[in-house]
């Protein structure tokens, strides 16, 4: 199977001389039909202060939609799970980010690895939606392989996320079951939260901030609205706004003493 150019994971090792002496590691995650383009700005910029970054390509992404309609959110949440291991086993602390699905894969990794996440970055992430016609893939997954792209949501002129141009179903519809559960274990993230949000988002809907927000047991959430993006904000106007804030973020929930 041939993958993108640019589709390539991006892993970069720790370099604590840059970070007080201790080796601080972040994975990042891309979202559903995308692929670590659209995240790499972020994950260099991150590598740029000291910090270990892994952001791998997730399975059926990169590749083909027809691909990915064979692979499921166990396929996408085992790689992002094995990211994660790594990253423990390599640094004195961990923090998680991910934009849109990849927000939701870090959510779940937060709720399965409460004691070894020092903080949860979410971009614009996806756990519930209102739209109804979600209710019919069970059976329209059967009937059409896919429906139109949802890649590309940049208000940024000549952006390209370098996402499928179809939705495959099947995938679709296994990653849109495995958000109840997410939600529903919501209160076991105990880590502090920066939450960035689109105030204009063609993707995600206004259904799931109030959900992750109101759920988590969290103390420290932060939501950082973006006045001038689109759902892919990691390539957008506010990009360098989420690089800053992120790294200032990651920087305090690391800090010891």
């Amino acid at each position: 199977m041939t993958i993108h150019p640019l589709a390539e994971p991006l892993s970069a090792p720790a370099r604590p001389e840059l970070t007080g002496g201790r080796r601080i590691g972040v994975l990042l995650s891309h979202g559903f039909t995308g692929q670590p383009a659209s995240m790499k700005p972020w994950g260099e910029a991150l590598a740029a202060k000291g910090y270990a970054v892994e952001l791998p390509r997730l399975p059926g992404h990169g590749t083909t939609w027809q691909e990915m309609n064979t692979t499921t959110w166990s396929d996408w949440y085992a790689e992002i799970s094995r990211s994660f291991e790594k990253l423990c086993a390599e640094n004195d602390a961990i923090v998680v980010g991910g934009l849109s699905m990849g927000g939701a894969l870090v959510l779940r990794i937060a709720e399965d690895h409460a004691h070894r996440i020092a903080g949860v970055m979410v971009v614009n992430p996806a756990i519930a939606t209102k739209r109804l016609d979600v209710k019919l893939l069970p059976i329209l997954k059967h009937l059409v392989p896919s429906f139109p792209g949802i890649a590309n949501d940049i208000k940024k002129a000549g952006v390209e996320e370098h996402g499928y141009t179809k939705t495959p179903l099947k995938a679709a519809h296994s990653m849109m079951q495995a958000w109840p559960t997410v939600a529903a274990d919501l209160p076991k993230i105990t880590a502090p939260m920066i939450y960035f949000r689109s105030t204009e988002d063609h993707v995600v809907d206004e259904k799931t901030q109030p959900i992750i927000t109101g759920r988590i047991s969290s103390k420290d959430v932060t939501v950082v609205p973006l006045e001038n993006s689109y759902h892919v904000a990691t390539l957008d106007n506010d990009a360098e706004r989420i690089f800053e804030e992120s790294a200032a973020f990651i920087a305090r929930v690391t800090q010891t003493g």
